[in-house]
């Protein structure tokens, strides 16, 4: 699992380290909302703050006449702090938003009606557990994933960008334990299947808002625990198709006041049978590198 890391990462940072110049577009944002009341208001309301660190980043450039390498960065991670009604007091926070999720694509341009590619990602969180019975880990759960397949670019305009993508490909999940009384555990498990990509960023209202989506949509065929699971009522789940859609409106404001309103769907059956819906609406400062 750790050459994997290292594999991943030594791809995407060994094509940055490139001496031709790079594309970069590099966004960060910082949302917050706070509250607070007097110690004589009539309610039980009680005050709270909650804020959230962003970054979205993107590194592409043509490698050769033939290679094209695209590398993509998301950081989030937020708290939210509540203050006690009864003493006042202010609680322990409590995390809101945790991502990692670095994604190394390379295209190659062959002439055909669509060109192959080969992609790694890795995605995982700043920090998972964490209270009475398991301490809190750095980096866990962490998923991998390696695809190749063929590439299609359906818009390409000076602000506007429409890809897809279908391949094959394995994935992989570790997963670590680490009990207050008791031993260190890690459960590793792998699969694989077909994958469908659909990229889109486009501006709207006369670039006063840019819309991206991302459609992530996974069929596994093969997993390495299911003979585990024969006769158990979630023995089929894990052949259940995997959705994963994100959408994004951003509205700029002023240079460095930002709107961002985020909408995700996932559907993993292994996790819960229905879908699963996130949806934030922010106010914060942002920086365009």
């Amino acid at each position: 699992m750790r050459r994997l890391v290292v594999l991943i990462i030594f791809v995407g940072l060994v094509s940055i380290a490139q001496a031709e110049p790079w594309d970069f577009s590099v966004d960060v944002s910082l949302m917050s909302t706070q509250s607070a009341y007097s110690d004589n208001w009539a309610g039980s309301e009680t005050g709270s703050l909650i804020w959230t660190f962003n970054t979205n980043a993107i590194a592409q450039k043509a490698i050769s006449p033939v290679v094209y390498n695209k590398n993509t960065l998301k950081l989030s991670y937020g708290q939210t702090h509540n203050q006690d009604g009864m003493t006042e007091k202010w609680q322990s926070p409590s995390k809101s938003t945790d991502l990692i999720d670095f994604e190394s694509v390379f295209t190659f341009t062959l002439g055909g009606w669509a060109d192959p590619f080969a992609s790694a990602r890795l995605e995982s969180q700043f920090f998972s557990g964490g209270d009475n019975l398991v301490e809190s880990t750095m980096f866990n759960p962490l998923k991998f994933s390696e695809t190749a397949g063929v590439a299609k670019t359906l818009l390409k305009e000076d602000n506007k960008d429409w890809s897809i993508r279908l391949g094959a490909g394995f994935r992989q999940f570790n997963v670590r334990t680490v009990p207050i009384n008791g031993d260190k555990t890690s459960d590793t498990s792998v699969d694989g299947g077909l994958e469908f990509v659909s990229d889109y960023r486009s501006p709207m209202f006369d670039n006063a808002v840019t819309f991206s989506s991302k459609l992530n949509v996974y069929q596994a065929l093969y997993y390495s625990k299911a003979d585990d699971l024969e006769g158990l009522p979630n023995e089929e789940y894990w052949k259940a198709v995997d959705i994963n859609w994100e959408n994004i409106f951003t509205a700029n404001i002023t240079k460095y006041l930002m709107v961002n309103l985020y909408l995700q769907l996932l559907y993993d059956k292994e996790v819960d049978l229905g879908g699963r819906l996130k949806q934030t609406l922010s106010l914060g400062l942002t920086y365009n590198f």
